[in-house]
């Protein structure tokens, strides 16, 4: 069992061995490969899902049609549709795998018992459901108030490994602008630190 999501973890909470041993129990590590989608638009979301290894990221349908990217979950995130996993109601969103990915899962059984045998895992959970609320007030304020490029200079500030690791149109649905918008403004990046 990987040390990453006791270190996760104990950021919020501190664990006894045996805490520490009944929690990575419940846990499930599952394996998938690129492009595999985790959650459809319709379906609940059965899992919390804990990334040790790949890159996940989060989009829906817009009235178009068009993938919207809302978030990219990396290394030592945590991934999941929470209004659909808590609520057992359907999902407006796509989770898919851009990386081969190995995930730590809980699903609402597993997460009960957790919280029913261990309480302070209260806090983890509300901690995570508070840093991605944070997360989504400073993006929808970025949409709002900057221009795209002060935007794509956020978006590699907060995700710096990012766009190494996806094809620029996923970025490009991430920032609501085009996939040549996002090239031009790379290739005068790089050519200011040369």
């Amino acid at each position: 069992m990987s040390e990453t999501i006791i270190g996760n973890v104990t950021r919020f909470i501190d664990l006894t061995p045996k805490e520490e041993q009944f929690f990575t129990d419940l846990l499930t590590l599952q394996t998938f490969p690129k492009k595999t989608v985790l959650l459809r638009e319709g379906e609940i979301c059965q899992f919390e899902g804990y990334i040790q290894k790949g890159c996940v990221r989060v989009y829906y349908l817009d009235d178009n049609g068009f993938e919207v990217t809302i978030l990219f979950a990396i290394e030592d995130w945590w991934i999941s549709d929470i209004a659909s996993f808590q609520d057992q109601k359907p999902s407006n969103l796509y989770i898919e795998t851009l990386e081969d990915s190995e995930i730590y899962m809980l699903n609402p059984s597993t997460k009960e018992k957790l919280l029913s045998e261990i309480p302070k895992f209260e806090r983890v959970f509300r901690m995570l459901v508070q840093r991605n609320l944070s997360t989504l007030q400073h993006r929808l304020v970025n949409t709002i108030s900057k221009s795209a490029s002060d935007r794509y200079l956020e978006f590699i500030k907060v995700y710096p490994s990012i766009p190494q690791r996806v094809a620029q149109y996923y970025i490009a649905s991430y920032l609501g602008v085009s996939k040549e918008f996002v090239s031009t403004i790379r290739k005068r990046l790089t050519s200011k630190q040369k």
